[in-house]
């Protein structure tokens, strides 16, 4: 049997986001993963992060590509009814920016940075199981990449495993309540080798459906289309993926669309999901385990670094003073944030999506687009919401310890 204090089940964001935290302030953490470093690196996801986002990764000393290579918004762009509208979100939120920085950019800064520490995370890891979790003495038992059966005893577990992960499906039945809602539409997602045709981040609304510019580099751009939900990828050749693009994107003003190679294509499907509590004994869900948001406003990533800023900043307390108090509350502080997202997540994809079977409702979204375009009440709080919410949670730092409780 091997121990450690905390068991962190998942190296995405944020299990690597929690594994860093706790690294800083002293407190021992074991990072398990069930896919290979490989997959895990390699995986697209998105890429636009709030300001806190970006704030918290300088603060944990993972910023340094980030820094260099990042492409850094101060604005972008709603268009509807072939105008364009600049909403200046920097200026509207007090300085608040958007980074872009793709998910897996940021995978890759805080693996290499757990492996100069020397620190345990092991990848391939088989057969998972939490043992224990309403106990004080809560235990993981995993087959590792090499075959070999391990027991790990820990204090706390972190389940940063994702919707598909073994974390949440631990908990009996009867424990969470879950809410979801799924959306009567898909994104097809793009991948082109072309240089981006903006600046700043384009949102459509089109009666053809919703489209997307976004990018990746100076010489990567990352398109994404509204389709049906049960739509057939193999539908959508290069051509008219650029055909499509051009008519939603299109203004009168004289802007075109660059185009490329298109390298890669998906479909995304669009849904809302949230369980109730985040919590339950010795087990903490955080990110995708807990909750899953339309893309539209690009909140998953973002949710799970504040998720995790939380929870590190309650075991951190915990391991110096002794005081549960903000590790009792931990799903209820993490609740709020989770629907104040879903919220404005939900508002953006209805803003912004085509439905077809509703004149009504499109001429409500034409009206309120109007309106959010045009007002500076209106579009002050949107890019509030957008820009994320003040980060809550303080980084522990390691010396700033007292004598560690035990269990």
């Amino acid at each position: 049997m091997e121990r450690t204090q905390v068991a962190i089940i998942g190296a995405g964001p944020a299990g690597l986001l929690l594994g860093r935290m706790l690294e800083l302030a002293g407190v021992d953490a074991v990072i398990l993963e069930h896919r290979t470093r490989a997959y895990v690196e390699g995986r697209i996801r998105a890429g636009m992060l709030e300001d806190r986002t970006a704030r918290l990764l300088d603060e944990l000393g993972l910023a340094d590509r980030m820094n260099r290579e990042a492409a850094v918004h101060h604005a972008f762009e709603m268009r509807f009814d072939r105008q364009r509208y600049r909403i200046p979100m920097a200026e509207l939120t007090g300085g608040c920016t958007a980074v872009m920085y793709s998910q897996q950019e940021i995978v890759r800064d805080a693996i290499e940075a757990r492996v100069a520490s020397g620190l345990p995370l092991e990848f391939d890891v088989d057969d998972v199981r939490l043992d224990g979790v309403d106990t004080d003495a809560p235990k993981v038992r995993y087959r590792a990449a090499d075959g070999t059966e391990h027991v790990l005893a820990c204090d706390f577990i972190a389940g940063c495993d994702g919707f598909h992960g073994v974390s949440r499906t631990s908990i009996p039945a009867g424990v969470l309540t879950s809410y979801e809602h799924d959306y009567p539409f898909a994104w097809l997602g793009v991948l082109a080798d072309v240089p981006p045709s903006t600046f700043e981040l384009i949102y459509a609304c089109h009666e053809r459906g919703f489209a997307l510019h976004s990018m990746r580099s100076t010489e990567v751009s990352r398109f994404y289309l509204q389709v049906p939900p049960d739509e057939d990828l193999a539908a959508w050749p290069e051509d008219r993926i650029w055909s499509e693009l051009r008519t939603r994107l299109g203004t009168d003003d004289g802007w075109t669309l660059a185009e490329g190679t298109v390298t890669k294509k998906s479909i995304t499907a669009m849904r809302s999901f949230v369980v109730e509590p985040m919590q339950y004994g010795r087990l903490f869900l955080a990110g995708d385990a807990a909750h899953i948001v339309p893309p539209t406003a690009a909140k998953g990533l973002n949710l799970a670094a504040a998720d995790v800023r939380l929870l590190a900043d309650a075991l951190c307390t915990w391991y110096e003073s002794g005081d549960a108090a903000a590790l009792d509350r931990y799903s209820d502080d993490a609740l709020r944030g989770v629907w104040r997202a879903q919220q404005f997540s939900r508002s953006m994809t209805s803003l912004l999506h085509h439905n077809p079977s509703s004149p009504m409702e499109w001429r409500l979204q034409h009206a309120e687009l109007k309106h959010v375009c045009t007002s500076e009440a209106a579009m002050k709080n949107f890019c509030e919401n957008y820009v994320g919410y003040p980060p809550v949670g303080r980084i522990h730092r390691r010396g700033s310890q007292t004598e560690k409780a035990t269990t």
